[in-house]
């Protein structure tokens, strides 16, 4: 292992005034990714409390420096001074799998990428979206049957792919369903693999062997779309322009649609399942959201309906907080730089954990508990910091999608409230799988009956 592993930062110029970066490395080889993936929380309210909000340790086989709490959000995040790349970052975990999507391109590229996308996302776009994904939906939850133990988990993620694909991609996929859902799975979890490079039947590897799988399908598909159009997003991408003509190439559009498929269904999907968790244990935040949805008066939610469920709109933002779709997120820096006084050098691998943020009793009063009214327009307490509620990021590379996502489980979320009622027992405790994104370990165990 190379001396770059194992050794801590660099020191700061004599003459800067900054501090050098206290840390540990943890377990030869490993560091403390196992820590890190497996108890998150723990292990960054451990490192807070005994080195605060700027540390050093290994992880993934690289030297990592971890920034906690949204003070130190703020630097790399908002990268004011494009101190930070998050390119660079991405590209060392997920870059095989995902490889030029928007979020691993920086600074002008990512921009120029960005101003072509956003005529994927316009307000008549997205309303195209949801009178597409309505029905979707509305199939989809006709195959649940009410169940003493019915697993919430994969069959929601069964529709989000199903939405996915037929609203981005304009097709049912029939009998690849399965192996496109198996091939993002293994492209999301190569990710965090331990052994970073192709070993038959290990992580690293089916990552590859499922880029292959996403890039044939949709290759495949690419000249029709060029040449027809449709009011799907692969469709939307291929005759995208920006304002001053600039459009994507065939690959700009396979990497943007690998990545965006894998975002569009697994985010929502992770919301979608903690919000049904949380309001199986708090039945009375389920009967306030069912009345609301009962209000509107219509089987499916239009784009302007979405303004009026307001309690599934709490009830979504506490999700988010208590479950954070994507736990942590890295940067590079790019330049030799600073956080809260800490110097930075160019090269240094960092991280940020939203989840942390989220879970942090400075900020969060009982932070562990529940409670949806935490946004509501009289107590605001995300608005304690500016920072203090970031689930989608921030700055350049917030998520670009934050609206349909949000859409999509207020869409998905009115059918279900008014078709089902669903608890769990007393004691029941959901516990995750954090070794990719987030998954419950049993598959949410719910009691589901139809209304």
């Amino acid at each position: 292992m190379s001396t770059f592993l194992i050794s801590p930062p660099t020191a700061p110029p004599s003459s800067s005034g900054l501090k050098a970066i206290a840390g540990s490395r943890g377990m030869p080889i490993i560091g403390e990714s196992y820590a890190m993936l497996h108890h998150p929380e723990q292990w960054a309210r451990e490192r807070y409390t005994r080195y605060g909000p700027v540390s050093w340790t290994t992880g993934f086989g690289r030297q990592v420096v971890v920034l906690l709490g949204p003070d130190a959000w703020d630097i790399p995040m908002t990268n004011r001074d494009k101190a930070f790349g998050s390119g660079p970052a991405w590209d060392y975990l997920i870059g095989p799998f995902f490889r030029r999507g928007i979020m691993l391109l920086d600074f002008e590229e990512h921009l120029h990428h960005k101003r072509i996308m956003m005529q994927a996302f316009t307000r008549s776009r997205l309303t195209g979206y949801l009178d597409a994904m309505n029905p979707i939906i509305e199939r989809g939850l006709a195959d649940w049957a009410a169940s003493s133990s019915f697993r919430g988990y994969p069959a929601i993620k069964q529709v989000t792919l199903d939405i996915a694909t037929r609203t981005f991609m304009g097709a049912a996929l029939g009998d690849e369903s399965d192996t496109v859902n198996q091939a993002f799975i293994d492209c999301v979890r190569g990710g965090t693999a331990y052994l970073r490079f192709p070993v038959p039947g290990l992580r690293w590897s089916r990552g590859l062997h499922g880029r292959k799988v996403l890039e044939r399908l949709l290759r495949k598909q690419l000249p029709a779309k060029r040449a027809a159009g449709g009011d799907d997003l692969f469709s939307a991408l291929c005759h995208a322009r920006s304002d001053d003509g600039q459009s994507f190439t065939d690959d700009d559009v396979v990497n943007h649609m690998i990545f965006l498929l894998m975002a569009a269904h697994d985010t929502t999907t992770i919301t979608m399942s903690t919000m049904m968790y949380y309001l199986a244990k708090h039945p009375e935040w389920q009967q306030r959201c069912r009345a609301e949805s009962a209000a509107l008066g219509t089987e499916v939610l239009d784009y302007n309906g979405q303004e009026q469920l307001t309690s599934l709109d709490l009830v979504m933002k506490e999700s988010l907080r208590l479950l954070a779709p994507l736990p942590s997120i890295p940067r590079s820096a790019v330049t030799d730089t600073e956080v809260l006084g800490h110097f930075i050098p160019a090269g240094t691998f960092v991280t940020v954990m939203p989840q942390f943020t989220h879970h942090m009793h400075e900020y969060w009063p009982d932070p562990e508990r529940f409670d949806p009214g935490r946004f509501s327009d009289e107590r605001r307490e995300d608005k304690i910091h500016k920072h203090a509620w970031v689930p989608f990021g921030a700055g350049a590379h917030k998520c670009i999608g934050q609206y349909f996502g949000g859409m999509q489980v207020k869409a998905f979320m009115h059918q279900l409230l008014r078709q089902f009622e669903w608890t769990v027992p007393p004691n029941y405790e959901l516990h995750w799988d954090r070794t990719s994104l987030p998954r419950p370990k049993d598959g949410l165990h719910i009691m589901l009956q139809r209304r």
